[in-house]
């Protein structure tokens, strides 16, 4: 009998710790002599000289491949015969993506992915509903909200501090500058999500 991969998917709200979950996975698993590649949407680009690095919200970072075209997640895998392979702010890439992470899962890689599991508007966002529903094992973190401190589930977008209107565009990178955690009771949008 074979073994097969994995799929692990860490997600929550802005500020709930993904990144810092992700690295700390990706360096158990060098600890354990594991050969690992993290990879990052080319898109994401919001540390100034770390642009090769997937980089937490209190600054830990691992180096990563940023990549702007799906297939060379697979290519750059097998080419560097990783066994573990970390995909961060994978919400940013299309659904094109899942196919790729199915077939390392077939190749028997140990694949980990964090992101965003709800966009701004509270709507699930990009691959992720898919993903979550073929993981092996699912994290879903929780950040503080920023206006009352209670658990935090929501991102809540803010321009000109005012929450976003939900026909704004979906993807804007930033930070604290844009963004905060909010809990259900405070987060606000115009107008609620035809799911």
């Amino acid at each position: 009998m074979s073994v097969k991969g994995s799929l692990e998917v860490v997600c929550g709200p802005m500020f709930s710790g993904k990144s810092e979950e992700l690295i700390r996975r990706l360096r158990r698993a060098k600890i354990a002599r594991q050969k690992v590649v993290i990879f990052k949407n080319g898109l994401d680009d919001r540390h100034i000289n770390a642009y090769e690095y997937v980089v937490s919200h209190d600054g830990n970072k691992i180096e990563a491949h940023p990549v702007h075209d799906v297939t060379d997640v697979k290519l750059i895998a097998r080419h560097l015969q990783a066994d573990v392979i970390g995909i961060d702010e994978v919400q940013f890439f299309p659904k094109e993506i899942i196919r790729v992470i199915c077939d390392l899962i077939e190749l028997n890689k140990r694949v980990i992915v964090a992101g965003l599991d709800l966009d701004f508007r509270g709507v699930p966002f990009g691959p992720m509903p898919i993903l979550l529903a073929i993981a092996d094992k699912i994290t879903k973190l929780q950040a503080i909200c920023s206006l009352c401190g209670i658990d935090a589930h929501f991102t809540q977008r803010l321009v000109n501090n005012e929450p976003a209107k939900y026909d704004d565009p979906i993807i804007l990178v930033g930070a604290q500058e844009s963004y905060q955690a909010r809990c259900r009771e405070c987060f606000s949008i115009d107008k609620r999500a035809e799911l």
